[in-house]
């Protein structure tokens, strides 16, 4: 199936791309987090707030061994997170329902760049001061009667998007 080992893959070469989880509270949704990070070759994950850190049997649980492989940073509070993904260079965007938002199917990036994505708590979102700090909002379209989707089919869809955009070009 071409699957590399654990070793191998924490010499792959990484997309430049960031994951900020604001304030997850559910462990399942950041084990699958990092376990679409994994697949994705996400460079990191930056678990911040009361969003919870491996080890860990329930993170683990949908990582399956994930939260091994991808590399990662605790920051209390994602503001700081933010913060020195901006003085390391980053665009960051905030994965937000907003006014002025970029349709996902309308985002334009650039090889040359790197990028870190803030997904929020599975509630209240990304927090407002986070959003006010980020390079701007991406918004996954929505028809139905819904208009959320849970963080981790998120974090999916847009990882996916970035990894579309950034390895396969």
């Amino acid at each position: 199936m071409n699957r590399i080992s654990p070793e191998a893959f924490k010499t792959t070469p990484k997309i430049p791309l960031i994951v900020v989880l604001d304030n997850v509270r559910s462990l399942h949704n950041v084990g699958s987090i990092f376990r679409t990070s994994d697949a994705m070759l996400v460079e990191s994950v930056y678990l911040c707030g009361i969003t919870s850190t491996p080890p860990h049997a329930e993170i683990h649980k949908t990582a399956l061994g994930a939260e091994n492989t991808v590399a990662w940073q605790y920051f209390a509070e994602t503001q700081h997170a933010v913060d020195k993904l901006h003085a390391d260079g980053f665009t960051i965007f905030a994965i937000e329902q907003a006014h002025g938002s970029t349709l996902l199917m309308d985002l334009k990036l650039e090889k040359t760049k790197k990028y870190a994505v803030v997904l929020g708590n599975e509630v209240k979102g990304v927090q407002q001061s986070v959003v006010d700090s980020c390079d701007g909002c991406i918004e996954i379209p929505q028809y139905g009667t819904k208009h959320s989707l849970n963080v981790s089919v998120t974090g999916g869809i847009i990882l996916w998007d970035f990894f579309r955009l950034l390895k396969l070009k």
